[in-house]
């Protein structure tokens, strides 16, 4: 009955539940340690054959709770929860490689991610090339007898580049090579990776999952039980595993997901299209306007178009440090995903380790502007760009 469920009903019921009180709620253990029944008891768990839970960093209810959720929530096996999206993004690259081995991935991912690729990975031997992934072509091309994992992020962040992911994961399956997709601008409720082939999933839970802006975690959701257990057990090993505290706020946010997005992508649209058609705006990527690039792989792909979108504005960097600095109701942040409307810059923030020229390459100009849409009134979303954009 459970896989017949519908998105909605897994977000609410989906997970691990508590029978020992009755609680509608997973309750927080908040516990380092747990007590063996006897001493066999504790042995079987330590060679894994038997039922129960050891320490916390090796797995915990409330955090059992969230990992089966996404899971479900992913159409994948099984979850691995991580204090933040770095450290699940850190969990994939130490799982997957090593010395000698490439890795090829988007040039517009999220700076961090890109930037210990190149500046850590890269002193123990990892090889790596960043490429244009929405031409498939491009993958084709740079595809080494090396490559140990392609790492692409669908809409990229933050030029909102579609990757093809169903091209993307027949090529790579061809290859024996592993696909981790960061899912973070979609949420699950917009796109599986998985269906199309993934073998990995991540997320940045701090963003749209959680949506409240109050909490920082990350999660990776594995294909099969094989890489599960690759993952899983780098996770456990390197240390950065999630509180209890941590997974019971982002459960509890998760919950709203499908309703918080639904409104923020509302409110998208109509703010792309207000831009779109403004004389000081230069040009707009969001996929729900027709003028996006990629427009039809984005329908065919996604679900809906979500409440992320890049803009540049007639004068550049100049007129863009205006309108940021003007805004009023639109926070001047990073993040993304949560109920507020969040405004900044990449190439001088969350791209700023990325060098220039870099920068230039994957699309990221100094007149960029990147807009993550909130659950606001429209209208007031659109009245606060406005006067804004009336400074320049």
């Amino acid at each position: 009955m459970k896989k017949k469920q519908g998105f909605n009903t897994k977000l609410i019921h989906g997970g691990l539940h508590d029978e020992s009180m009755g609680s509608a709620v997973m309750p927080i253990y908040q516990t380092s340690t747990f007590r063996f029944n006897d001493a066999d008891h504790g042995a079987a768990l330590f060679a894994g054959e038997g039922e129960g839970y050891i320490y916390s960093r090796l797995g915990n209810p409330t955090i059992e709770d969230l990992e089966r959720t996404m899971a479900e929530l992913e159409n994948g096996y099984g979850g691995i929860s991580a204090a933040s999206g770095m450290g699940a993004v850190n969990v994939v690259y130490f799982a997957l490689l090593e010395k000698g081995a490439h890795v090829l991935s988007h040039n517009a991912i999220y700076g961090a991610a890109r930037s210990i690729m190149e500046n850590f990975y890269s002193k123990y031997g990892v090889e790596y090339t960043y490429i244009d992934m929405s031409d498939i072509n491009n993958v084709i091309k740079n595809i080494k007898p090396n490559t140990k994992l392609i790492y692409t992020e669908t809409p990229a962040n933050p030029t909102m580049d579609v990757t093809d992911l169903e091209a993307l994961c027949k090529i790579a399956k061809e290859k024996g090579i592993a696909v981790c997709v960061d899912n973070t601008f979609c949420s699950p409720y917009l796109q599986n990776p998985i269906d199309f082939g993934a073998d990995i999933v991540l997320h940045s839970m701090t963003k749209s999952i959680n949506g409240h802006a109050d909490i920082v975690a990350g999660m990776l959701v594995a294909k099969d039980e094989a890489m599960y257990k690759r993952l899983r057990t780098v996770m456990t090993n390197i240390g950065c595993n999630m509180d209890p505290t941590q997974a019971f706020m982002v459960r509890r946010g998760l919950k709203t997901l499908s309703l918080r997005i639904e409104k923020a992508q509302e409110n998208a649209q109509k703010v792309a299209e207000f831009l779109d058609a403004h004389p000081k705006v230069k040009w707009v990527k969001y996929p729900g306007l027709k003028s996006f690039p990629q427009y039809e792989l984005a329908q065919k792909q996604m679900r809906g178009s979500g409440s992320m979108m890049a803009f540049e504005l007639e004068g550049g960097l100049k007129a863009g440090k205006i309108l940021m600095d003007n805004v009023q109701l639109c926070l001047l942040a990073v993040s993304l995903g949560g109920i507020e409307t969040l405004i900044q810059h990449p190439a001088s923030m969350t791209h700023s380790k990325v060098s220039k020229e870099k920068q230039i390459e994957a699309g990221i100009t100094e007149g960029l502007v990147r807009l993550s849409v909130g659950i606001e009134n429209a209208e007031d979303i659109i009245a606060d760009l406005d006067n804004a954009l009336s400074k320049i």
